[in-house]
């Protein structure tokens, strides 16, 4: 029998990795032998893993450079408008591969890393992720910029360099423990430090109103100093730029005042200014109203419109007064798109350096303003929603309060005109809410402020008209889009599948890779014998590679042909992870009950964080590894259902894990995930999808079929029409037994036997106040998972299935979702124009 191949060997085989030319290979390792000298001569004498890590990773910014100088150049010259996608996070993971993906030097790098004895994959794992997201709204920030790069649009990604990312998770004792997530403690080789670009960003003092218009005055100074990271296209030679700020304190902080009584307290207390761009706030799908979130989200905004104004200023084009006010312009040359109400402040920003400071009349700076932002709703659960304190905003950002109650003024006035007498109108649609609290509703202030208004799935989409932006909706139809998600398929494909991506290719050829629906091509191959056996060979090889993973990593042992359920991403009850874990007590009572009988073995994956004060999703993590506990020690059910919690999801083991799974998890109540984007990662993966018809998994069924996915629940209208009669759990509890014996053995700490009531807070939720409606969709989620099994009997009509859902995932390609941005929002059309690389002389 002939020995396996090593993964080396494996990879060397594959086509799309790019071709190893001998000139290519010599050249990589001569490059890295260079940058390992240096990294030496100024250290030590004995070379480290990541040593060699840094080594590579600067040989292949070295191919990036010139990249990114002569795009950049190329912009200066054409002058194009340019897109600004600003955004409090942008999950981008690890760097490295791909870079080498995009520049097509995989196999070079490979090569040449092979020649020198050591292996690619062991030096790409030392590699940290930038965790600088919490889930959907971060990562889909990064794909958007690997698509705006792929289409040659002049695109910027504007946000906050975080010292400290996402937190990393332990599991200890089956309870989730933070810790801080220093990435950059080895230093970052992807980012370059702009000092000459620093700029000032002002918070507190007063407002004067003075003869020659409004002046903020004292007030306190955070210098913001710009790192650039370079954003490469798939294989067109472009190179983009992602800028995160970071806080500095000015070197006089503290010092200004006459009677600084402490000098050395003067300098330790240059941290409250630095503080800001110090950590992510780890909260997904939820408000926390902290004044130092609030500062971050001006800082972002801030120093981002004083660099977007300076380069429409200084662009060739740009209006060519002496004194460069004429913003008539502006609009044609910059859009911004606002990543959820969280950049929202870019509205009155935009308008307080049009009107103060350029001295441009207010309906004028208006309609430049609607012009040029977008916003993009990621959400319709109400406590996301920003909901900040008038009383912080009078204190933090004075003179950005008065412009928020004038844009309000006339925004009611408008409204009042139209409907007169309807005061209740006005008071839904007003910017400010009144009460005991005064707050801004910043949803608010982005619609009206936008000339776009976007949701990230049709289903969502029509919710924000019907439901949430029902009264703006009426007011400017014309304003609201849908725009659905995508993701990019060089990361989420040919990065973390290449097994899979070569099967295709030897189909179809590469050019999927940036047009995904040419993968419809593969719908003639659904009856073929050979592809059939291809595509099922790549998932059992994913399968024993993750789960020689997981034996390395977690020391856990599993059956590699059960099958894989995967359920990976935030913890959150909308999500619904209980209803997975009533299924997994179900199956193993089940087993208990009849021993002797044939069941499908399972392999149950739950992965995620939760937020760090989010009590109940802590507990569904405690309630997962307690199941686990119990189900992987008992004897009776040997290796026919195992449950393992995936500890510290992120990006980097998303890639290992979504190519080795069999079955999607996506089972959030009807109505509350917007989108998804992980749902799409599967589906183009080889996984089949069990879930209900919520976000982008209607248009999921839309495009492969329903009778290609596993379909169950209620719809958004049994939702709404459950409501209205009432949700009762105990309905659901005392007419299936199946699920009674479930709840109480999770009531009775049969699951928790040493702390027997560990479990009352959950099961007290499940019973009297279950928002998300878990009993609900119990028994059609059950009866859905039987009929998995019973396909995933027939391995064949399986991989049927499997191939015709990647064959009709091409619509969830990040560069679609892009175009339409691009076309219907932005007014700027994608381009496939290659820049000559940086070896070719320019024209």
């Amino acid at each position: 029998m002939a020995k396996p191949l090593t993964d080396s060997e494996k990879r060397k085989q594959i086509s799309v990795r790019g071709l190893a030319g001998l000139g290519d290979v010599a050249e990589v390792r001569k490059s890295f032998n260079r940058h390992l000298h240096f990294t030496l001569v100024k250290d030590r004498n004995v070379a480290t893993p990541r040593d060699y890590f840094f080594a590579l990773a600067h040989t292949v910014r070295d191919h990036l450079v010139g990249r990114w100088i002569r795009t950049q150049q190329h912009y200066y010259e054409r002058d194009p408008k340019r897109i600004y996608y600003l955004s409090l996070e942008f999950y981008m993971g690890r760097t490295l591969q791909n870079t080498m993906v995009n520049l097509g030097l995989q196999n070079a790098c490979d090569e040449a890393i092979y020649q020198l004895g050591l292996d690619l994959e062991e030096l790409e794992e030392i590699e940290e992720d930038a965790g600088l997201g919490n889930g959907g709204l971060g990562r889909l920030a990064a794909c958007f910029l690997d698509s705006m790069a792929t289409l040659g649009l002049a695109a910027y990604g504007y946000g906050i360099r975080y010292e400290f990312g996402i937190f990393n998770q332990k599991i200890v004792n089956g309870w989730q423990v933070e810790e801080a997530d220093d990435w950059l403690r080895y230093g970052n080789p992807w980012e370059k430090a702009r000092p000459e670009y620093m700029l000032p960003v002002h918070f507190y003092g007063r407002v004067e109103h003075t003869p020659d218009g409004v002046k903020w005055l004292d007030t306190q100074v955070v210098l913001a100093m710009p790192y650039d990271t370079p954003v490469p296209g798939y294989k067109n030679n472009t190179v983009n730029t992602m800028r995160l700020w970071s806080a500095k304190a000015p070197n006089d902080f503290k010092l200004q005042d006459f009677n600084v009584g402490d000098y050395i307290e003067a300098v330790l207390d240059r941290n409250l200014a630095e503080n800001i761009s110090r950590v992510l706030y780890p909260n997904d799908n939820f408000f926390e109203g902290k004044e130092l979130r609030l500062k971050q989200e001006y800082f972002v905004v801030a120093a981002t419109l004083q660099d977007i104004i300076r380069r429409f200023k200084s662009s060739k084009f740009g209006c060519r007064d002496p004194v460069r006010t004429c913003f008539e312009t502006f609009p044609d040359k910059v859009a911004i798109q606002l990543n959820d109400t969280h950049p929202a402040l870019s509205i009155p920003e935009l308008m307080r350096i049009l009107v103060d400071v350029e001295k441009v009349d207010w309906d004028k700076a208006w309609e430049i303003t609607k012009k040029t932002c977008a916003y993009t709703n990621h959400t319709v659960l109400p406590e996301a929603l920003e909901r900040w304190p008038v009383s912080m905003f009078e204190k933090l950002l004075p003179r950005h309060l008065e412009i928020i109650y004038a844009i309000n003024q006339r925004h009611l006035d408008h409204v009042a005109a139209l409907f007169p007498g309807d005061v209740d109108r006005l008071r839904r649609m007003s910017v400010i809410e009144e009460g005991d609290c005064k707050r801004i509703n910043m949803a608010h202030l982005c619609v009206i402020g936008s000339h776009a208004v976007n949701g990230v799935a049709r289903i969502h989409s029509e919710i924000v008209k019907q439901s949430v932006f029902k009264d703006f909706y009426e007011l400017e139809p014309e304003k609201f889009q849908n725009k659905t998600n995508g993701i990019t398929p060089r990361r989420w494909l040919l990065l973390c599948n290449p097994g899979l991506a070569d099967t295709i290719v030897e189909k179809i050829g590469e050019e999927f890779l940036t047009d995904l629906s040419q993968l419809k091509k593969l719908l003639p191959l659904v009856n073929d014998e050979a592809f059939i056996r291809d595509v099922a060979k790549v998932k059992q090889e994913n399968k024993l590679k993750f789960s020689a993973f997981l034996e390395k990593e977690y020391k856990v042992k599993i059956n590699p042909s059960s099958m894989f359920d995967v359920h990976v991403k935030r913890i959150h009850e909308y999500k619904r992870q209980l209803l997975n874990c009533l299924h997994v007590i179900t199956l193993y009572n089940r087993i208990k009950r009849d021993p002797a009988k044939a069941f499908v073995p399972r392999t149950v994956m739950i992965g995620g964080k939760a937020a760090p004060g989010y009590h109940m999703a802590k507990l569904i993590i405690k309630l997962v590894t307690s199941i686990g506990d119990v189900v992987n020690h008992d004897p009776v059910v040997g290796d026919r259902l195992k449950v393992i919690f995936l500890e510290n999801y992120r990006v980097s083991l998303a890639e290992k894990v979504i190519p080795a799974a069999d079955l999607s998890q996506q089972i959030s109540t009807a109505g509350t995930e917007a989108s998804g984007t992980g749902n799409m990662k599967f589906m183009l993966n080889g996984a089949l999808t069990i879930g209900t018809m919520d976000g982008a998994n209607v248009e999921m069924a839309e495009e492969a079929g329903a009778e290609n996915l596993f379909i169950f629940g209620l719809r958004v209208e049994d939702v709404e029409a459950l409501d209205r009669k009432g949700y009762n759990a105990r309905e659901y509890y005392d007419r299936l037994p199946e699920l009674k014996q479930a709840v109480d053995q999770i009531s009775s700490g049969f699951f928790s036997p040493k702390e027997p009531d560990c479990f009352k807070d959950v099961v007290n939720m499940l019973m009297h106040h279950d928002r998300f409606k878990v009993f609900a969709d119990y028994e059609a989620y059950v009866q859905c998972q039987a009929q998995v099994d019973q396909l995933y009997r027939n391995p064949k009509g399986w991989t049927k299935k499997v191939i015709r859902n990647i064959a009709c995932s091409g619509k969830f390609s990040s560069d679609r979702t892009i175009t339409e941005y691009a076309r219907e929002i932005w007014g700027v059309e994608p381009s496939d124009l290659q820049i000559p690389p940086p070896n070719i002389p320019r024209d």
